[in-house]
């Protein structure tokens, strides 16, 4: 097979939009200047001329404050709850949007495969992309306006699509399986994340099931799928009771290795996450009647966004750049690697944002695990001190840059270098500085 007939971009089809279908589908009205768009926008710093800008709410200013600043960038029409000449008047712009991109989703009569859970989500998705040869949102662009977006650039004949569905709050679930109406749902993962939002584990557990819920087909993670309540959901893991089981997992800075179905799978990723991520995507392979072979071949040239297990080599060090995003669960898989690979260790270990009150519990945990590995370990954000005392030992740091001189002075020739942090913190900083 070659390979170059099935990797797949993210399309750049364009179904513009008439001002007058956005009023009807979503319950508008359109006034007399609106004119069709050839694109979605809802920053307004960030419009090209010719984009639909929808003012949504937001934490500090609605965008209803940058309208102005839309037209003047080119905007072709305003979603907006105003009533203003280049505008389509709504109740609401958000709910105006989840109707939206629903129509949009309506207009593709290929098959939606969806993605969420607490842990994997991204590389889950780009691994069932790669499998199926689908269509994919791009990184994790996994909220309402970008999904609507994602809908409108997609192309009619892709032969399906893989979205991956981000929720940091209850009932946002609700809000995209309306979107995205998805006939296969993928559940990776339920862990400690986005605690401040959900409080406990059940709730977590709760608001990502309803992906499911509103499945036809209903696949998780087995251990996943042991905290719903809901019938018909196939199970796929490296557990013994999964229907869809991998074997013989191994791996390190190599990559990763494992078997299905008596055939040998072959990750360039190393880790639990991505034989995961693979495993998902040959159960609904699978299911969906695809070829496995070709999915196999396919998946050994997976390629992830940055910042997920990526294996970088600089002068005479080694980097594990994992740092794209972390709770609980992530870092133990990333220590668990860790503890595959030969070598002087140094773990670079930052805050992990939105775990509500147990956040220092979680924190105080996580860098025990850390000082079981670690030949040298550096601490950095609001939870360093904590996490200091709980591994008793390592070095604090209040900052990124603060963090740097600590790496400075604890490398040396040869060493591994694992760094983990929360988007927030931008961790990745410190490629920089390795590097320089």
């Amino acid at each position: 097979m070659n390979l170059g007939e099935w990797v797949v971009q993210i399309p750049q089809h364009t179904q513009y939009l008439d001002p007058g279908w956005v009023a009807r589908v979503t319950g508008g009205r359109r006034h007399e200047k609106a004119r069709p768009a050839s694109d979605l926008g809802w920053d307004s710093r960030s419009l090209t001329p010719g984009s639909a800008f929808v003012a949504l709410p937001g934490q500090r200013t609605h965008g209803n404050a940058f309208l102005e600043d839309a037209l003047a960038r080119g905007a072709a029409f305003l979603l907006t709850d105003l009533a203003r000449p280049e505008a389509v008047e709504v109740a609401d712009p958000y709910r105006a949007l989840i109707l939206l991109g629903r129509a949009l989703r309506r207009r593709f009569s290929g098959p939606v495969v969806a993605v969420s859970g607490s842990v994997g989500k991204t590389t889950t998705k780009e691994s069932l992309a790669t499998a199926l040869g689908y269509a994919a949102t791009a990184g994790n662009l996994n909220t309402v306006p970008a999904l609507a977006r994602f809908f409108l650039h997609l192309n009619p004949k892709a032969k399906g699509a893989v979205v991956e569905l981000g929720i940091d709050r209850i009932g946002e679930m609700d809000d995209l399986v309306e979107l995205t109406e998805p006939e296969i749902g993928v559940l990776t993962a339920i862990a400690p994340a986005h605690l401040e939002a959900f409080g406990d584990l059940e709730t977590v557990a709760r608001e990502k099931g309803k992906l499911l819920a509103a499945s036809k087909l209903k696949i998780a993670e087995v251990g996943a799928a042991r905290w719903l309540g809901l019938e018909g959901i196939r199970t796929y893991g490296f557990d013994p009771g999964a229907e869809f089981q991998g074997r013989d997992l191994r791996y390190g800075l190599w990559g990763t290795r494992f078997t299905y179905r008596s055939q040998t799978v072959r990750l360039p990723y190393p880790g639990l996450g991505p034989a995961l991520g693979a495993l998902a995507a040959l159960a609904v392979t699978e299911i969906l009647g695809q070829s496995i072979d070709d999915a196999i071949e396919r998946l050994g040239a997976l390629r992830l966004p940055s910042g997920r297990l990526e294996i970088i080599h600089a002068k005479d060090l080694t980097i594990i750049h994992d740092a794209y995003n972390a709770n609980p669960a992530s870092v133990q898989n990333g220590l668990e690697l860790l503890k595959r690979v030969p070598g002087r260790k140094v773990v670079v270990l930052g805050t992990m944002l939105e775990l509500g009150e147990r956040a220092p519990a979680h924190h105080q945990s996580t860098a025990r695990a850390a000082a079981a590995v670690a030949d040298e370990l550096i601490f950095v954000g609001d939870f360093a001190e904590t996490m200091q005392n709980a591994a008793g030992r390592g070095s604090v740091a209040r900052s990124v840059a603060e963090a740097a001189k600590h790496l400075q002075r604890a490398l040396r020739p040869g060493d591994v270098v694992y760094l983990k942090a929360s988007r927030g913190l931008r961790l990745e900083r410190l490629l920089e500085v390795i590097d320089g």
